[in-house]
């Protein structure tokens, strides 16, 4: 079995990382596009054409499924990625777990790049999913780029404004982009000094584990997490076969797949 994944950058490691232990015989294929990143300034056209070439490196390695790792990649071309692949290769998009978060009511936040802050597809998710709980939308300028290169001050700023604009009294967290998931001890650790007295830790909700369990379903496949770690790794740059870039190292998933691909070659 091989799952391919996609993104601008190193978002998809998360992702990666979910699929990696829930099956560690499946080969993994990592597409990302570090000519063209980051996507999030690029119109929704320029996007769309970005990732069908992204999609396209990675679909030529006949992978059974296609997880797109980006939030804002699933809202702008995942339709047309659909259209590209399917049925031949099954595309999974990413959405930001909102509905999950809001199921307990209380007061939810979503951080998420300030492209989709606001956007009509994020309110349109906070319309439909998020009945019975009060929402607060915390743009994070600066974070995804941050978190791309591995810079622990521009990190620690991003983290530390976007936990000032969050209620003290927030009970769940929505991250709305992949990058964020790969720092979420960071965050915890900056909205401690916010957090009202008394009060529960927050509740994270990232996307990783859900897409990596939708891929599986999509291929028929299920966990296996006590599966032989048989499992390769492949690494596709802007089409070009590379290693994983030197700033995966700095977070724990990259590290977990970096065996992957030592062990591969």
């Amino acid at each position: 079995m091989k799952i391919a994944l996609m993104d601008s950058g190193i978002g998809l490691l998360a992702a990666a990382a979910a699929v990696r232990r829930l099956r560690p015989d499946a080969d993994l294929l990592l597409s990302s596009d570090p000519d063209g990143m980051p996507w999030g300034p690029r119109t929704p056209e320029d996007l769309t054409g970005r990732a069908l070439a992204v999609a396209r490196a990675a679909a030529a390695h006949r992978p059974d499924a296609l997880i797109v790792a980006c939030n804002t990649a699933t809202v702008h071309a995942l339709p047309a990625l659909r259209a590209a692949l399917e049925p031949a290769v099954p595309v999974v998009g990413t959405v930001p777990a909102i509905k999950p978060a809001a199921a307990k009511g209380g007061k939810v936040a979503i951080w998420a790049t300030p492209a989709t802050t606001g956007s009509p597809y994020q309110r349109g998710l906070i319309r439909d999913f998020a009945e019975g709980a009060e929402v607060t939308e915390v743009p994070c300028p600066g974070l995804a780029d941050a978190v791309e290169h591995a810079d622990p001050r521009a990190i620690d700023r991003a983290v530390a404004a976007a936990a000032a604009l969050t209620p003290p009294d927030v009970r769940a967290l929505v991250l709305g982009c992949t990058h964020y998931e790969l720092v979420e001890e960071r965050i915890v650790e900056a909205l401690a000094p916010h957090r009202r007295p008394g009060l529960p830790p927050v509740d994270f909700h990232g996307s990783a584990e859900a897409v990596a369990a939708q891929a599986l379903r999509r291929v028929g496949a299920g966990p296996a997490p006590g599966a032989a770690p048989t499992g390769t790794l492949s690494v596709l740059l802007s089409g070009r076969p590379g290693p994983l870039p030197a700033a995966a190292l700095d977070y724990p998933a990259g590290r977990l797949l970096a065996a992957d691909q030592t062990a591969s070659h």
